[in-house]
């Protein structure tokens, strides 16, 4: 089940990273949440940016956590927490972002 957390932890450490290149960007083009969708225009594109990035950074690092009861070993019950943890966590991000970061920047 090592395997099985590492390959969890790889993903969170994705997401991660793509929060810290979105927060550190110095393009004047915002990047995206969903895919294959067109960004909306955004009044600032820097602040948008540094919102996406922290939104991303905090997904990973939950994720993450949510990764933690793969350690329990084979066939624990504790698994159903990272499932349901994961499925919460990614319709949370998703209101954050339309409600949070999209509602405040959207031109």
């Amino acid at each position: 089940m090592i395997a099985a957390f590492v390959i969890w932890g790889v993903m969170g450490l994705f997401f991660i990273g793509m929060g810290i290149y979105d927060y550190h960007a110095k393009t004047a083009k915002p990047f995206g949440f969903w895919s294959n969708v067109k960004v909306a225009e955004v009044k600032d594109v820097k602040a948008y940016n540094k919102a996406l990035g922290k939104l991303f950074i905090c997904f990973g690092i939950v994720f993450i956590l949510l990764g933690l009861p793969l350690l329990a070993g084979q066939n624990s019950p504790w698994f159903i927490f990272s499932m349901v943890g994961v499925m919460v966590l990614a319709i949370v991000s998703m209101a954050v972002y339309t409600v949070g970061i999209e509602g405040k920047y959207r031109k």
